[in-house]
């Protein structure tokens, strides 16, 4: 844009010989060259940012509209509505030198905030840029002395201001300085900057103000002057709606995130938890179920002898049967906990998960006679294969598969869908039934949690279930669908090929 103007500058006084006209269109142009060097600098370089490129579109027009309005509101009237060069050519003399002062002071403000090659780099801009607005100020006073030429003494520290920028962007390149983490002294000239495009904008009803009432200019001009800040007014309130709006969008967006954030952040304390439960049980019974399963065999064995005594009473006979079924009972208890304690990680293979589903569901369909369940099955083609232990994970499946068939079962029956399909590099395996639903289902995974009747439930199951998922690096989780009727979301990170080739590659 500079360069433009000085072409236009040199084709009018060295090629054609003549005096510039009034107005001179170049002005504009040479007003406009500083607005993207006030961008650029706005955009802190030197500072990491996440900023989307959109917003960083939205600041370059609000600072171009911005820096065009003043001009039009200034310069403009006496330069092209009612020609007044002794006028325009004072205010727009202002109103550069303006221009270069905020932009040196941007360029003073980053050099203190920079360290190392950056600092470098904009102490030299600072400077190249203070030399040519010393230099273009006291080329504009000779040109109201009408004393200034092209290729007068006045072009010399102008063109050495030049040679400075270039030499600033060439040292720039060599150096190729890297960006730095944003600090809080970033986040404070942020808010700066927010807030004087705030007064920016807020400051357009003042100059409207302005040319109603203060403006001792020529209705004609004090009428454009009225018609211009209405019309900024317009274009950077439609600025401000779009970047509202995207700034709404995003914060949604982020309250989503946040959201999800915090659930898989109490979904892994809870898994914590539950795992330091688990742990702490597991060694607990471990040494309890081995000391009484002792005793409990031989109150066994002599509750049965006694029941096959022919020489009891009836009723001596049947308090021997019971003691036998109490005692089977607890041997049964035994034998869950024993399971539960097992700590000994079982050996894994790669799996197919889909067909280790497809057994499970069809163990369970020889139980549904009699039975007003329904039992539905959809399988992914495109599951990847699990590392894990098939019979820990079989019996998994029919552990949540035999829960669901009691829950329907005390309504009277419904639908059990098991789905697995491939999500990323994940295998999903779902379990949805129809039924009442879970009463807590935070405490679902906890040991001895049970909402079946006295004598049909441990509640063991499903916090074994728990540990053997753990074991095997996946998730598991439970929840209420809304319209009833409990999921359980079971989830293993899948083998991909690349992965099977690395592991085969590492065993050679």
């Amino acid at each position: 844009m500079w360069s433009a103007t000085q072409a236009c500058w040199s084709v009018y006084e060295v090629w054609w010989r003549r005096p510039l006209p009034h107005p001179f269109p170049g002005d504009i142009v040479l007003f406009m060259h500083v607005i993207p060097m006030m961008a650029a600098i706005a955009l802190r370089p030197h500072r990491q940012r996440e900023e989307q490129k959109i917003f960083t579109t939205l600041n370059f027009l609000t600072l171009m509209i911005w820096w065009v309005f003043l001009y039009t509101f200034i310069v403009f009237p006496e330069e092209y509505v009612t020609l007044n060069v002794s006028v325009y050519s004072h205010n727009w003399d202002i109103l550069y030198l303006l221009e270069n002062v905020l932009l040196m002071l941007a360029l003073g403000l980053s050099t203190a905030s920079a360290s190392g090659a950056w600092k470098k780099v904009y102490r030299q801009l600072f400077l190249a840029m203070a030399l040519y607005s010393v230099s273009s100020e006291v080329m504009n006073s000779a040109i109201a002395r009408d004393q200034y030429y092209s290729g007068s003494f006045y072009d010399l520290p102008f063109l050495a201001s030049l040679c400075w920028l270039l030499w600033a962007a060439l040292l720039a390149q060599e150096l190729n300085p890297v960006s730095e983490p944003a600090v809080a002294s970033g986040e404070r000239w942020l808010a700066l900057a927010q807030r004087l495009a705030m007064i920016a904008i807020l400051s357009l009803p003042l100059m409207g103000f302005w040319a109603i009432f203060l403006d001792n200019s020529p209705p004609k001009l004090r009428l454009f002057r009225l018609l211009v800040t209405l019309s900024a007014m317009l274009v950077l309130g439609i600025c401000v709606f779009i970047r509202q709006f995207l700034l709404d969008g995003q914060l949604m967006r982020l309250l989503e995130a946040s959201h999800q954030g915090l659930e898989n952040l109490q979904r892994l304390q809870s898994q914590l938890v539950q795992k330091e439960k688990l742990a702490a049980l597991g060694q607990l019974v471990a040494g309890a179920a081995h000391e009484i399963n002792n005793p409990l065999a031989a109150i066994l064995g002599y509750s049965e002898l006694l029941e096959a005594n022919t020489g009891l009473q009836p009723d001596q006979t049947s308090m021997a049967r019971k003691i036998a079924q109490q005692a089977r009972r607890t041997r049964d208890l035994v034998s869950g906990l024993l399971s539960f304690a097992q700590q000994t990680p079982a050996e894994k293979t790669l799996l197919d998960i889909g067909s280790l589903v497809q057994r499970a569901v069809n163990m369970e369909r020889l139980n549904l006679e009699n039975r007003k369940v329904r039992l539905e099955v959809r399988l992914s083609d495109d599951l990847l294969p699990v590392r894990g232990n098939a019979n820990q994970l079989f019996q998994c499946c029919l552990q949540i598969i035999g829960n669901a068939m009691d829950a329907l079962d005390e309504v009277g029956g419904g639908t059990l869908n098991v789905s697995a399909y491939r999500e990323a590099n994940d295998a999903i395996i779902e379990f949805t039934d129809s039924g009442p639903g879970i009463r807590e289902p935070r405490r679902v995974f906890d040991p001895f949690y049970t909402t079946k009747p006295i004598g049909k439930g441990t509640g063991l199951g499903l916090s074994a279930t728990y540990g053997v998922i753990q074991d095997h690096d996946g998730q598991i989780s439970c929840y209420n669908r809304e319209q009833g009727g409990a999921v359980f979301l079971l989830r293993f990170p899948g083998v991909t090929e690349a992965a099977l080739a690395e592991a085969t590659a590492a065993k050679a």
